[in-house]
């Protein structure tokens, strides 16, 4: 009796022990300046490898719009000029994270920001007993995403879009706030920098190259 459970036991591991690892989760950090491209690329590593996006400009717009008590939370701060706090934002996050269990992974975008963020996704993520796969940055120099954003601008309505003083802010304000981040998980070999200059299906196989290294 015991030498057929120990067979089952064997069969098992063999069989589906091998298809849990093939299901190990892919949780990316990408970054990239206003005008890299992310959102492009997020949409398409989504499809490939069947990876939620989480946005946390969309994460605010859903909890604000719905009004809920997260969502209410964040706008009290944000009426009265304030940054809403990150357990806040780490709080949508989470639920947006637990909401979708059945992904095979995440696409972080615009999240962390911070160390102190990067160590609450970690823990996080950890206590769903996995962890960040890796951190991809799109490369693209300031001149090249000031004239995309100008680019965009002209279609896209956004006065920030339209002003190059303003997206030369944006763009200083990205670099100054990401370069800790990036560095975080470098110290963890898991920071890469990709190349974000090229046509969409240059820049994609480029990040999914980097993405299937990390596996």
């Amino acid at each position: 009796m015991n030498s057929l459970i120990k067979r089952i036991k064997y069969f098992f591991n063999a069989i589906f022990g091998q298809q849990l690892k093939k299901r190990k989760m892919i949780n990316l950090i990408l970054f990239g300046p206003p005008g890299s491209g992310k959102g492009t690329q997020a949409e398409m590593l989504v499809e490939k490898y069947n990876l939620l996006h989480i946005s946390t400009g969309d994460l605010f717009r859903y909890e604000i719009g719905n009004k809920t008590p997260l969502g209410v939370e964040a706008k009290s701060y944000m009426d009265k000029g304030e940054l809403v706090p990150d357990s806040v934002t780490i709080r949508m996050l989470e639920n947006k994270v637990n909401a979708n269990s059945e992904v095979g992974g995440f696409i972080f975008d615009g999240f962390p920001r911070t160390i102190k963020q990067s160590e609450a996704l970690d823990a996080f993520l950890k206590e769903k007993g996995t962890s960040v796969t890796g951190l991809l940055s799109l490369k693209v120099d300031d001149d090249e995403l000031v004239s995309r954003l100008l680019e965009r601008g002209k279609t896209s309505g956004r006065k920030d879009d339209s002003n190059e003083e303003i997206i030369r802010n944006r763009i200083a304000v990205y670099n100054n706030e990401t370069a800790p981040v990036y560095n975080y998980y470098n110290e963890q070999g898991l920071s890469a920098y990709i190349n974000g200059v090229g046509t969409k299906d240059e820049i994609f196989a480029s990040l999914s190259e980097a993405i299937d290294c990390y596996s």
